[in-house]
């Protein structure tokens, strides 16, 4: 299918059949859909299913998610651009890039990942794509960076059973976390942390994703 049609095309088809007719209106992560190369970061021998409506597998047993989820993970940490966020696990880099696009030269991301063979990848392929100000860690996402802290989101690319506390207490007030709770049946969930340091969730959909592995849980 790639072969014979433009990955550009590929691309704003995908915007508009699998993202904004499901209710994606945030115009910051439609362009950032709509700019960011799915393709560069799916394996070479699935690059021609980099647009499919799916999660796609990738190396070291984890997934680039759906085009849907980064979507929708994106639009509900409500970003402007000026923010200060953090990602628990960067995998292929395709949602670090969706960040990097929204948060341009305004904002500060930081991204952690426990698999050295996967940050390096992702790693190369942000700098080929000029995304130099993505931070990128190797680590436990568990339990966060608390040296940058407060941030303002954190979106979690792996499911908890719960949100790891130290994630919790490195948001500032009136922070959000985006985050799939659960095992075997998982929901995501956007998290607010109200003045009482107690969160306020605001969504709750049903997601799959790896689970996440850490100290902090």
């Amino acid at each position: 299918m790639a072969k014979s049609l433009s990955w550009d095309y590929l691309r704003e088809r995908m915007v508009a059949d699998q993202l904004t007719c499901r209710g994606i209106s945030d115009p910051l992560v439609i362009a950032a859909l709509r700019k960011v190369p799915r393709e560069i970061f799916v394996p070479e021998e699935i690059r021609d299913r980099a647009y499919d409506d799916a999660a796609l597998p990738i190396a070291c047993g984890q997934t680039i998610s759906q085009p849907l989820i980064v979507a929708m993970m994106s639009e509900a940490l409500g970003l402007t651009g000026r923010e200060r966020v953090l990602e628990i696990g960067t995998g292929s880099g395709y949602q670090t890039a969706i960040l990097a696009e929204i948060l341009g030269t305004q904002g500060a991301l930081w991204s952690i990942e426990r698999h050295a063979d996967l940050l390096r990848t992702a790693s190369g392929k942000l700098l080929h794509l000029g995304y130099t100000s993505a931070r990128l860690r190797i680590g436990d996402g568990s339990l966060g960076l608390p040296d940058y802290a407060p941030y303002d989101a954190v979106l979690l690319a792996a499911a908890a059973p719960r949100c790891p506390p130290a994630l919790w207490e490195q948001l500032r007030v009136g922070g959000r976390i985006v985050i799939p709770i659960g095992q075997q049946h998982q929901q995501l969930q956007l998290l607010e942390k109200q003045k009482s340091g107690s969160p306020l969730i605001r969504s709750n959909v049903s997601c799959r994703f790896v689970p996440l592995i850490g100290e902090g849980l």
